[in-house]
């Protein structure tokens, strides 16, 4: 995963020197275009752009440029492809690589797609440039790294959670899961018997100290009649010996 990290950033890096140049690709495009008396059909797919710098290109600064953008574009592809070799993923995160690899494809369609904000590629164009002839080829890179961003950020949460529920159910933690439910196994088999003894060595304990409270009370009486001056004896008349 680190390696595919460190992959995409340079590939940014890359884009950001190219899209510093988006007039200059522009006019190479233009320029090429001109020398295939192609000047009606949009710039629609990647072999086009191949076509035009291998067969219709005059100058050094038209063939760097569309060089480098064809670079950028086999770059990406290579960097798609190891996604499938990093994570088995699952729908959503295979769903994302189908689609790069689709929007990467060489015969691929261009001409519909268009990168959104924050993305300012297509406002750089003229309206009849954005519509109707390069809005799709200046969008295709930045939307293949937004995607393969969003692909990084689905792998990134796969370790900690379960398979992202399609039906819209809500993520289980396959750690804690197993952990909660040996707990309410664990409480819902306590044997009824140990509360009940529980209970019953309780009750018993309370009598014998009644009892033993009583036993205490009767003993404590008989000693107050006792000092009390009370005989134990039958009574004998006072001033008469046997």
């Amino acid at each position: 995963m680190n390696e595919v990290k460190e992959a995409l950033r340079n590939i940014e890096q890359h884009y950001k020197l190219f899209l510093q140049q988006q007039f200059t690709f522009i006019g190479a495009l233009q320029h090429t275009r001109e020398n295939a008396h192609d000047m009606i059909r949009p710039v629609a797919s990647i072999s086009q752009v191949q076509s035009y710098m291998d067969h219709h290109c005059n100058n050094s600064t038209d063939r760097r440029i569309l060089n480098m953008f064809l670079n950028i574009c086999n770059d990406l592809s290579k960097l798609c492809h190891k996604l499938e070799t990093v994570h088995s993923g699952n729908n959503i995160t295979n769903g994302i690589r189908e689609r790069c690899k689709l929007l990467l494809s060489h015969s691929n369609d261009l001409s519909t797609i268009r990168a959104k904000y924050p993305h300012d590629v297509v406002n750089h164009l003229s309206c009849d440039e954005a519509k109707n002839h390069y809005g799709g080829v200046v969008s295709l890179i930045p939307i293949v790294l937004d995607c393969m961003k969003e692909w990084v950020t689905h792998i990134e949460k796969l370790p900690r959670h379960v398979l992202y529920n399609v039906s819209g159910g809500s993520a289980i933690s396959e750690t804690r899961a197993p952990q909660d439910a040996l707990a309410r196994a664990a409480i819902s088999q306590t044997p009824h018997s140990v509360h009940l003894e529980a209970q019953t060595s309780t009750s018993n304990k309370d009598n014998v100290q009644v009892q033993g409270s009583k036993h205490v009370r009767k003993k404590n009486l008989n000693d107050t009649e006792n000092h009390s001056g009370k005989l134990k004896g039958p009574w004998k008349p006072p001033g008469r010996h046997a």
